[in-house]
């Protein structure tokens, strides 16, 4: 797996990059050789920030995790990344690594598979609008994102908030 370690206003140890590589070398036993892990180390407040980011076979895993040490938020993002792989097991089993699931781990260690989703289809039309706009209707509607047609480019986009309070934009990638 490839790896690459970004760091947001600080520099990350030897160490720590030699441990990151150490810990997610355990999951390539999911992936063929194309995935793609990007760590990123931030601090924020009084804790550490660690993002795991593995794109793998057109699929995306995330965790984001805030602890008080770097090894430990390391430990319990690898820990949430392979939860989520087992929990979904039967969906990603035709496109991870054949065989993966039927070697090393018993019944036991599998978390039940999430059941159907269950999808419910919404309709609406929507007016060409600028992201303040967006942003605006977004808050007085109440909701956590909202999917409107860029007026400038003519895109379908997505405002969201944030954990953090702030906003983001999802533009379609030309």
């Amino acid at each position: 797996m490839k790896i690459t370690i970004n760091a947001r206003q600080m520099t990350v140890r030897e160490s720590l990059k030699e441990l990151v590589f150490e810990k997610l070398s355990k999951l390539d036993k999911y992936f063929y050789d194309e995935g793609e892990a990007t760590v990123t180390f931030s601090r924020k407040r009084n804790n550490v920030n660690l993002e795991v980011t593995i794109y793998a076979a057109n699929t995306l895993f995330r965790c984001e995790t805030e602890d008080e040490t770097f090894q430990n938020a390391l430990d319990r993002s690898i820990d949430t990344i392979e939860r989520q792989i087992r929990r979904n097991k039967t969906r990603l089993e035709k496109r991870l690594r054949e065989g993966v699931f039927d070697t090393g781990y018993t019944a036991d260690d599998y978390i039940d598979d999430e059941p159907e989703f269950k999808i419910r289809t919404k309709t609406f039309s929507f007016k060409p609008m600028s992201v303040e706009e967006a942003i605006l209707q977004m808050n007085l509607l109440g909701h956590e994102f909202f999917v409107f047609e860029d007026q400038e480019s003519g895109d379908t986009c997505v405002v969201y908030k944030r954990k953090d309070g702030d906003y983001g934009l999802i533009v379609p990638e030309r």
